[in-house]
């Protein structure tokens, strides 16, 4: 595939992302500021990264710090571009995520939590923190239980370079709508339940819905959903 080709076939998929999410969100008797598309770019190239920021993506996801930094440092010149780091979290990655990202949705942690708040530089503003949720109990999934979430919340929201912002989750594999829905639901109300006894923090987030969900994660109140190949397109194979 040429270059021209390639770029084309890029704008086409993006475009497609933009139009299945106002869809979406038309649907749901939302409007169309209530959900944010973030392009979720990783394994995939810094050129590619910039050509949909030149279609007006702001938001970024990368899952892989080493790679994410090799990007970040090629794309320097994008002053307005928004860093999310959505893969799993370890102690000794921390200081490099606090320091050259503006959200992580993975932290599932109080010591996690603690770390990036000390390490965060004080020239930045504070990190935007997504609580992942082990919302349908997998032994597989990272995340925190449901029952243990709001000791969680209250004590990150105390630490003073975070600002907690909401709730990230991957659900079980479901097919068809409704059933997609439900752990998307109790998302939702874990949210709605933080809202209500942490009236002080800023709780707005959502970030929920990939590919097979989106639909019904709009259904459902997300305010970030998060696209990967559905705008890039496969990952390359090792």
């Amino acid at each position: 595939m040429t270059d021209i080709a390639l770029n084309e076939s890029l704008d086409y998929s993006y475009g497609q992302a933009r139009e299945r999410l106002r869809k979406a969100l038309e649907n749901a008797g939302r409007t169309q500021d209530d959900a944010k598309l973030l392009a979720v770019s990783k394994t995939k190239p810094a050129a590619m990264i910039r050509q949909v920021w030149q279609l007006g993506q702001r938001e970024f996801g990368e899952n892989y710090l080493q790679e994410a930094l090799g990007k970040q440092a090629e794309l320097a010149d994008l002053d307005d571009i928004v860093w999310h780091f959505i893969g799993p979290l370890q102690s000794n990655k921390t200081r490099a995520v606090a320091e050259h990202f503006d959200w992580v949705h993975s932290v599932d942690r109080l010591k996690i939590a603690k770390r990036l708040s000390e390490q965060r530089p004080t020239h930045l503003a504070p990190l935007n923190i997504c609580l992942q949720v082990n919302i349908s109990r997998e032994e597989s999934k990272a995340g925190v239980l449901p029952e243990e979430l709001e000791e969680l919340a209250k004590e990150v929201a105390t630490l003073p370079n975070l600002h907690l912002r909401g709730l990230m989750a991957i659900p079980a594999p479901a097919q068809g709508v409704d059933a997609q829905r439900q752990p998307l639901a109790a998302l939702r109300e874990a949210l709605a339940s933080l809202q209500s006894s942490l009236p002080n923090a800023p709780l707005d987030t959502l970030s929920m819905g990939m590919s097979d969900d989106l639909e019904a994660a709009v259904l459902e109140g997300a305010t970030l959903v998060r696209l990967g190949t559905a705008i890039f397109g496969a990952r390359q194979s090792a």
